[in-house]
């Protein structure tokens, strides 16, 4: 599977193939399926935010250094304020950035979705494609664990906070953080290629060919380290000075160099029994890795544009940098809790594997089923969630260092309300469209009917957990943005027990058929439990009444709404694919997306949900343009 580093977050890579979330590789929700980071707001060395000594759009002050009318107002409650007026000021602003990021993530998940299908059109579902999706996660894993998910969870309000407290607006700081993390970037590189042969037998049970194949591939893989590091590193230099197009669009150009790198494979092995000899390991490993360079390298041009200049420092002692590595010590323990989780649904997948080919087990019930399935699962989320949420981080950062608990809340409503006028309809059409959105998607070359079946099955596993997986997102950012990494780390060890004891239990209680698609169900558990559990704690934190109000905030009856709409629409979503899945998957997918679409959309108003009306408002006034 070709990885990107894009946004987004169960065991498995997502459709950018950065893992997040329980039971996933960084399993914080730090990254999304992009991989890509959030906005860091931080300053330039002129001392404006964005560079251009203007707002840009996500709350802060205007080149006068004067707050804005509508900042000054931000201290009502969301859950207090009828559910039309519950979006914090500049929403609409915000939406803006938002929009610019998600049409990038868009184009790039397309692009994914076509990179996705060739890989498994060349190498399938079986052994040799766990092999190699194994080796290319493995990167991801190192990566996420020991600094990753720390940039991520840490960089937004360190940054933001240098910036307003700092004279030369935190350049010197940001310069001093880029050096440090880059070293420890090259550090770990080194040492993860030179340990490759342990981490892979960590992560697997493979002897023999299977085994050296694998380690081959994760050595070829391994460097992709540096690069995912540095692309997040200098995205975030992006982003500060609000540069959101490039972040998003390069991995575009990963995703074609995979394509490329699998249509030469599949040409040149055509005659092949569709095992990988040592040139041909070469040639996809070294290409995957390659995909991720070139999309860093782009990066480039954007930066010179926006008159970013690096000068590395090494005078580290003294600078403020503990209080960051501090708060990083925490998000490793979560990361690492999660790494144990994600370590037993890996381990257990491609033992799975292993006994369903044994027993003769039609279709790939494995580890490449369960991640091609979770990648095409978590589009939804990082194209609306992450995306909304990377536009609020800053000012979130910003309303939390000044004490402002009601801006942080208010902020966090309005984007769990937003993200779930999709994402409720988005994991209705996964639970009732499986069968044929796996198969327009995945349904070529060597995957066949038995192999669709079973990553159909596990897409209906997961579909549920969507909504939770997305709040969680959200809800954890409320947290990071009060630079509180601990209570994140407390509240997801209960998280990635339940994710690896259910996941334990599938195995050893169904048969290996069903296993795997028993450990998506053990995910799903665990993201509601993860979604309810944080949901409880953040509502004491930021709220002055506690959760008395937690069962009618206008958050909780959006959600309720949304799920009453989508009953009947994804009833009549399934009769329509059922009756057009004799033009094929394409068709029938399509009629059952347009359908539940149009009954959500109809039903939006009688059921006052305000979100998804005024999405559809919007849509239909620039359409009139």
């Amino acid at each position: 599977m070709g990885v990107t580093a894009e946004p987004e977050e169960a065991g498995t890579p997502d459709g950018a193939g950065i893992p997040d979330g329980p039971g996933k590789p960084d399993g914080g929700g730090v990254r999304g399926r992009s991989g890509k980071p959030e906005e860091t707001g931080v300053r330039d060395g002129s001392g404006n935010v964005d560079g251009t000594g203007r707002s840009d759009g996500t709350g802060v002050r205007d080149g006068s250094g004067k707050p804005r009318p509508e900042e000054t107002a931000a201290g009502a409650d969301a859950s207090e304020t009828p559910q039309s007026e519950a979006a914090p000021p500049r929403s609409a602003s915000v939406l803006r950035s938002g929009a610019v990021m998600a049409a990038g993530s868009v184009v790039s998940r397309a692009t994914g979705f076509v990179r996705s299908a060739v890989v498994v059109a060349a190498l399938g579902t079986a052994m040799t494609a766990d092999g190699y999706t194994v080796a290319n996660t493995v990167p991801n894993i190192l990566y996420i664990l020991l600094i990753g998910g720390a940039l991520n969870a840490v960089f937004v309000p360190e940054l933001v906070r240098a910036a307003k407290e700092h004279a030369d607006g935190g350049a010197a700081y940001t310069d001093r953080l880029l050096t440090l993390c880059t070293v420890g970037l090259l550090a770990l590189t080194a040492l993860a290629v030179a340990a490759a042969p342990l981490i892979v037998g960590l992560y697997t049970d493979y002897d023999g060919r299977q085994a050296e194949l694998t380690i081959a591939l994760a050595r070829y893989c391994l460097p992709q380290i540096l690069f995912y590091g540095l692309f997040t590193l200098l995205g975030q230099v992006l982003n500060a000075r609000g540069r959101f197009g490039a972040m998003m669009w390069t991995p575009v150009l990963n995703n074609v160099v995979i394509i490329g790198v699998f249509g030469l494979y599949i040409a040149v092995a055509a005659d092949s029994d569709g095992t990988l000899s040592d040139a041909h390991a070469h040639l996809l490993g070294w290409g995957t890795t390659a995909g991720i360079a070139v999309q860093t390298l782009a990066l480039i041009p954007a930066l010179r544009g926006a008159g970013f200049r690096w000068r590395p420092r090494f005078d580290w002692r003294g600078s403020g940098l503990t209080r960051p590595m501090r708060s990083a010590g925490w998000l490793v323990l979560l990361v690492l809790t999660n790494q144990l989780a994600y370590w037993v649904v890996t381990r257990l997948s491609t033992t799975t594997q292993q006994l369903a080919h044994e027993q003769g087990v039609a279709g790939g019930a494995g580890y490449t089923a369960y991640s091609y399935a979770y990648q095409l699962w978590v589009v939804p989320q990082g194209i609306i969630t992450v995306s909304l949420v990377t536009a609020l981080m800053p000012r979130m950062s910003r309303a939390a260092a000044d004490g402002d608990l009601a801006g942080v809340r208010r902020d966090v409503g309005y984007a769990l309300r937003t993200s779930a006028a999709v994402i409720v309809p988005a994991a209705t059409a996964f639970l009732v469209l499986a069968p044929w959105v796996i198969g327009s998607v995945f349904g070529y070359g060597r995957t066949t009917d038995a192999d669709v079946t079973v990553m159909a099955g596990i897409m209906m596993a997961f579909a549920p957990g969507l909504i939770a997986f997305s709040g969680q997102y959200v809800l954890s950012r409320g947290f990071y943005a009060m630079s509180d990494t601990r209570t994140p780390f407390l509240l997801n060890l209960v998280v990635a027990a339940v994710n690896a004891g259910l996941s334990a239990a599938a195995f050893w209680a169904l048969p290996a058929r069903w296993a795997v698609t028993g450990m998506a169900a053990a995910s799903t558990v665990a993201f509601c439990t993860g979604f309810a559990v944080t949901a409880y704690v953040l509502s004491r934190r930021v709220s002055a009444t506690g959760t008395g109000r937690l069962l009618r905030s206008p958050t909780l009856g959006t959600h309720l709404r949304l799920i009453a709409a989508c009953l009947p629409a994804g009833a009549l979503a399934h009769g329509a694919a059922r009756a057009a899945e004799g033009a094929g998957d394409v068709a029938a997918a399509g009629a059952g997306t347009l359908v539940l679409l149009l009954t959500v959309v109809l039903l939006a108003r009688p059921l006052r949900i305000a979100e998804l009306t005024a999405m559809v408002d919007a849509g239909r006034a620039r359409l009139r343009r």
